[in-house]
């Protein structure tokens, strides 16, 4: 090309405060995959019993992030996911949205499948939202998603599709009301067939599908449970059935995508949204802690990625990866560079590091910073402030019989450091040893306070348990 015609096409794309640039190859399909509270014990890959063949199989083709966090809980890692920032800058650094709380994910945020629709993408959802319904503003199909079917709220009952016994399936804005007695894995999972088979393979897919599983109440067909009497545990042996319905799930699923011939060009993303929690029957062995605090067992996500685009596979990456990242990262895959707004992401493009092993952009993770509560890591190191001392749960079927399961302690922790690449585990506080260390990550979680937005939280308002029970199912109050 003479010098003359790239003159010309900088003059055209300086007109545009989004540059796109295409990865070689056609943009691919994008199964975003997210398992609502799957420990970190809960993975053959990391010595589970419990019986998942299309995850081992999956996994073991692609590439495990071995190095990977999410958020404590679950509004804040689905905000991150699909916003690219930290819970601190959406709002959403106070726990989860509850059902009647009037606010979500900012509306002034550009979300995921918005940016993918930019870039030609066909989107769906199907599962589990939590990011607020107040309003109608706020849900699925008016945050860049063609259809969306599934509940807006937190949690719910697997086979009356019930919260506080108030109906919660929608299909798009209709409420669904003819699945009680349906399963919700074998419902987002038939949904998720039809949407792929349906599909015109010419034209990108971005499927969002965060199951309800294998979150509370613990519940799942009795020919699962059977399979694991040897779990003396009631609660670890539902959970354990959860676990392994979901992935048969996930491998109809991934055979729905070869059916309909994506899925040569498909990149498959598999997460949690936290660590597990110890008495729903999930075990984050041997992390210390869980669900809901900021110990590596409720912050290290089980994670990894599938697809013939990756360069290597069939190997763990140990590079440092946030659920923030994923948003700069498919955006790069789908063919959009950002040349606005970006410098607001907290996420990195990661897939350099995950497709050819190169060292990864990040650095550093905020963990959260909840008040006086805060962690963060920098490096091999993690310092934890004001936090609720949380210790081991190991699961009983893993057991030697030498050490005891440990419970929860209600005391405070106001300093700790760990040098997590040595001590994954948290077992030795290095706090008097690297005073000049903790002086150091101290200064990091200053220096992210003043770029604190104020939480989003807000006191319940009874007028949104008033309409639900007038409509006989949940959703928008305010319009």
């Amino acid at each position: 090309m003479r010098p003359n015609h790239f003159l010309i096409l900088a003059l055209l794309f300086s007109s545009f405060s989004l540059l796109v640039l295409k990865v070689h190859g056609d943009p691919p399909h994008i199964l975003l995959i997210v398992l609502d509270d799957l420990g970190w014990s809960d993975v053959k890959f990391h010595g589970s019993k419990i019986n998942t063949p299309n995850r081992d199989k999956l996994a073991s083709e692609g590439v495990i992030l071995d190095n990977y966090y999410v958020q404590p809980i679950c509004s804040p890692t689905r905000g991150a996911l699909l916003s690219g920032m930290y819970p601190i800058h959406t709002g959403l650094q106070n726990g989860v949205i509850r059902s009647t709380e009037p606010y979500g994910l900012p509306l002034n945020i550009t979300i995921l499948p918005q940016k993918l629709k930019e870039a030609g993408y066909s989107t769906h959802m199907i599962g589990k939202w939590h990011l607020g319904f107040c309003s109608w503003s706020y849900t699925p199909r008016y945050r860049g998603f063609d259809s969306f079917y599934g509940i807006y709220l937190g949690a719910g009952d697997h086979y009356t599709h019930e919260t506080a016994r108030i109906l919660d399936l929608h299909d798009n804005e209709t409420p669904v009301e003819n699945k009680d007695g349906v399963y919700s894995t074998y419902l987002y999972a038939e949904q998720a067939q039809k949407v792929i088979l349906s599909h015109n393979a010419s034209t990108p897919l971005f499927l969002y599908l965060p199951f309800q599983s294998v979150h509370s109440p613990l519940q799942v067909p009795t020919e699962y449970t059977e399979k694991y009497e040897n779990i003396t545990d009631d609660d670890r042996r539902i959970y354990a059935g959860m676990v392994e319905n979901v992935d048969e799930a996930i491998g109809n699923i991934t055979e729905a995508m070869k059916t309909a011939g994506l899925w040569d060009n498909t990149l498959l993303i598999v997460t949690t949204d936290n660590g597990g929690a110890s008495d729903e029957g999930g075990y984050n062995w041997p992390l210390r802690g869980e669900k809901g605090s900021l110990w590596e067992g409720g912050v290290r996500g089980v994670g990894f990625v599938h697809g013939k685009m990756l360069q290597r596979t069939g190997v763990t990456c140990k590079e440092l990866f946030h659920v923030t990242d994923w948003y700069p990262t498919l955006l790069h895959l789908a063919g959009i560079e950002e040349d606005s707004d970006s410098s607001a992401l907290d996420g990195f493009n990661i897939w350099p590091a995950i497709s050819e092993g190169v060292p990864s952009e990040r650095t550093e993770i905020l963990h959260n910073i909840d008040g006086n509560s805060a962690a963060i890591r920098v490096g091999d190191m993690k310092l934890l402030l004001n936090v609720k001392n949380q210790e081991w749960y190991e699961p009983p079927e893993l057991s030697s019989g030498a050490r005891k399961t440990k419970k929860k302690s209600g005391r405070k922790i106001r300093a700790a450091l760990y040098n997590i690449t040595a001590d994954p585990n948290e077992s030795q506080d290095l706090r008097r040893t690297y005073p000049d260390v903790v002086r150091t990550l101290r200064r990091r979680i200053r220096y992210y306070r003043r770029g604190e937005v104020p939480s989003g939280k807000q006191s319940s308002d009874p007028e949104a348990r008033k309409l639900a029970r007038k409509n006989g199912y949940w959703g928008p109050w305010i319009d």
